[in-house]
């Protein structure tokens, strides 16, 4: 475990937290008002590589050579000129620290970091960290890399074990697909209704911008189920029809492993560590398309809703939710955001086809697709 101590006078600035991988909707902007939670989980903290935050610079001030140095390799409205590293974690796990009043930016209901660093150290005034908890995004607090250092928890009992693949899918943490969505400032049950996971829909973002990039412009088949409900509409859209199909298939931890015909796999990514899923056999070659590990379980191992015990009663103490949750009343469409920022980082984009397809973003928004 570590704690994060101010770069300036060396003050305790965290709680100890064990290193997890980023989650992917780290970024996402998710509708129009609405609330989400907290973004990481109390005790945990994840690094962001790429460079994130202010300074940002317009794409026309910037060479392609130098984006392409960045690892940007299609037009963006914007490029971070921050270093990469930014630490984000739980805003009650910050210790030490109070707000910076006139860099209090946001959009309307709380703060972003459209004002520069808005949290300073306590003890000798240093800017350290932005507390983000605006409506729309994922509230959390990003410590600067170039503010704070990382050190070892002295204090702590021991270190967080990393759980093999067999545990985790032992242990079942699965993502549901839909959940129950707010708007910022409602008044309890009078202003909410049910809808994807905008975890999934981040999530989906990603895997869609690698399934583009895995297809070699060629139409691309998912498994049947919840995999196609989540990218087959919007792989068949996309992609031209009278081209050979490739094959995705989902493997991990618990599946038999894939055919020799599979092109593509669909795979999870560790929670703690961010590894990605290995296949084995015949399927070593096919290209790799990332899912989080709790999305990922939902899809690879879906749970039906029993209306009625397979027999006899319910056991005492046994509550039951009954009928299902509802379904959402739109079909699936995945984050274009996520989408974006994942695709224009791939090398495949310099392909023309897949650039028309950045290029046509909004036009896909329009009619749904994302």
């Amino acid at each position: 475990m570590f704690v994060f101590v101010c770069a300036g006078c060396g003050a305790r600035l965290t709680n100890p937290l064990t290193q997890v991988e980023l989650p992917a909707h780290a970024h996402q902007k998710y509708g129009n008002g609405i609330q989400l939670p907290v973004l990481m989980e109390s005790g945990t903290f994840a690094v962001e590589l790429q460079p994130w935050g202010l300074p940002w610079r317009r794409w026309e001030e910037i060479d392609p050579d130098e984006a392409a140095a960045r690892g940007i390799y299609a037009p963006v409205y914007a490029v971070s000129g921050g270093p990469p590293g930014s630490v984000v974690i739980a805003p009650g796990d910050v210790r030490g620290t109070v707000l910076v009043p006139e860099h209090a930016g946001g959009y309307c209901c709380g703060l972003d970091w459209s004002d520069g660093l808005n949290m300073a150290c306590e003890a000798c005034g240093l800017p350290v960290a932005n507390r983000v908890d605006d409506c729309s995004l994922w509230q959390a607090v990003w410590l600067m890399p170039d503010a704070v250092h990382r050190l070892p928890d002295g204090n702590a009992d021991t270190d967080a074990v990393v759980l093999t693949w067999a545990e985790l899918r032992e242990q079942g943490a699965a993502t549901p697909p839909g959940v129950p969505i707010t708007r910022w400032g409602a008044l309890c049950g009078t202003d909410h209704w049910w809808s994807w996971n905008p975890q999934w829909e981040a999530a989906a973002g990603r895997a869609l911008a690698h399934l583009l990039a895995a297809s070699e412009g060629r139409q691309v088949a998912v498994p049947r189920g919840l995999a196609a409900e989540v990218f087959q509409r919007a792989l068949d859209t996309l992609l031209p029809a009278e081209q050979p199909t490739r094959r995705a298939v989902l493997d991990g931890p618990g599946l038999p492993a894939p055919d020799t015909d599979a092109d593509i796999v669909i795979v999870p990514t560790h929670p703690q560590t961010g590894e990605l899923w290995s296949p084995s056999g015949p399927a070593t070659s096919a290209y790799p398309v990332p899912l989080p590990f709790g999305v990922w379980m939902s899809m690879a191992f879906p749970q039906p809703h029993l209306r009625l015990p397979v027999s006899g009663t319910m056991p005492d103490g046994v509550l039951r939710d009954d009928p299902p949750p509802p379904r959402p009343h739109h079909p699936f469409r995945a984050d274009p955001g996520t989408f974006q920022h994942t695709l224009v980082r791939l090398p495949a984009v310099r392909s023309p086809w897949l650039r028309e397809i950045l290029e046509n973003l909004t036009h896909h928004i329009h009619t749904g697709l994302f």
